[in-house]
């Protein structure tokens, strides 16, 4: 970094420097973690008191963990940051207000992990809920930490929805992509895109009833869909769905690797739609549960309001043995 000339590519010079920041902090990390275990072990031998030498050390164990979890992010793209989407499946009305519920659960564990995260779209449902949304969560390994929620997440309650207040279940799809810089080198061929512009939907001001400025971009060969609306420009708008879209190419090949991988290894699953990764009930009982590793919380509100850290530090260390894909 303090060589002649470092800056005179910019895009390169701020990975390096991001990456720099990143390693410093980890090195600060551990050092001040072995400063305070050499302090406790001094206390220890000193005869202070217990109860705070134990307090020092559960703190010290939470490090820890992170730490452990810290490691487990060997991925490619792990250490960047990520694009979550999410799709009402099976369900009507009841799986669009599923889907804004984890919209909303999603928000509230990327502000407690201190990430920085942004609504890109949001398309309101028929009655109640989204049909779907896209957010760019920002922050040191917010692509690892997020790839443990991408699959189907199923809810069972009584419905608000029903008159006679009946059971039922509805499913949400989660897709979670690195978000890639402008410059990632994935090619993408013109020919292949269909490019749709509408107006913004939801509060907005006068602007989005006046101008088509949203774009929705189709990636034929795929399928995939992409969108944006958050910008005030039909410009701005595309250049930010192609940058998604580019992410979802990336991950679509991440998704081939991992799951020739797991064929490697005898573990193949479903790394698709079809995969139900997470169960919510909240009616006859209270449990969320995945099925991938069989963690469980009986709490469902604090699941609700973010507590995702447990699920997500299950599923990376049954990753890390090769349990799941």
């Amino acid at each position: 970094m303090g060589a002649p000339g470092f800056w005179d590519e910019q895009a390169s010079a701020a990975r390096i420097s991001t990456e720099h920041s990143r390693l410093t902090r980890k090195l600060e990390r551990y050092e001040r973690l072995r400063a305070e275990f050499e302090d406790a072990k001094e206390l220890q031998e000193l005869g202070e008191d217990e109860d705070d030498i134990a307090e020092t050390i559960r703190s010290l164990e939470r490090e820890l963990e992170r730490l452990q979890e810290d490691a487990l992010f060997t991925g490619r793209y792990d250490t960047g940051d990520a694009v979550l989407e999410i799709h009402a499946g099976t369900g009507g009305t009841d799986a669009q207000d599923w889907a804004e519920m984890l919209l909303r659960m999603y928000l509230r564990w990327a502000s407690d992990r201190g990430f920085d995260a942004e609504v890109l779209e949001a398309s309101p449902g028929e009655e109640a809920g989204l049909k779907s949304a896209t957010v760019t969560v920002k922050g040191e390994n917010a692509y690892g930490t997020l790839k443990a929620e991408r699959g189907v997440h199923r809810l069972v309650r009584l419905s608000p929805f029903d008159s006679a207040h009946r059971r039922h279940t509805a499913f949400a799809q989660v897709v979670v992509a690195p978000l890639l810089p402008d410059d990632a080198p994935i090619e993408i061929d013109e020919s292949d895109l269909r490019i749709d512009t509408y107006r913004s939907s939801g509060a907005g001001g006068q602007h989005v009833n006046k101008t088509d400025s949203a774009v929705r971009i189709t990636h034929i060969p795929t399928g995939i869909v992409v969108q944006c609306q958050n910008e005030r420009s039909q410009t701005s708008n595309k250049a930010t769905a192609m940058r998604i879209l580019r992410s979802r190419l990336a991950e679509l090949e991440e998704e081939k690797r991992e799951a020739e991988l797991a064929r490697e290894r005898g573990a193949a699953q479903d790394i698709g739609f079809g995969s139900q990764i997470r169960s919510y009930v909240l009616h006859p009982y209270q449990l969320v549960k995945d099925h991938r590793t069989d963690y469980e919380v009986g709490n469902t509100q604090s699941v609700l309001d973010g507590g995702l850290d447990g699920f997500v530090r299950a599923y990376l260390l049954a990753k890390a043995a090769g349990q799941v894909v």
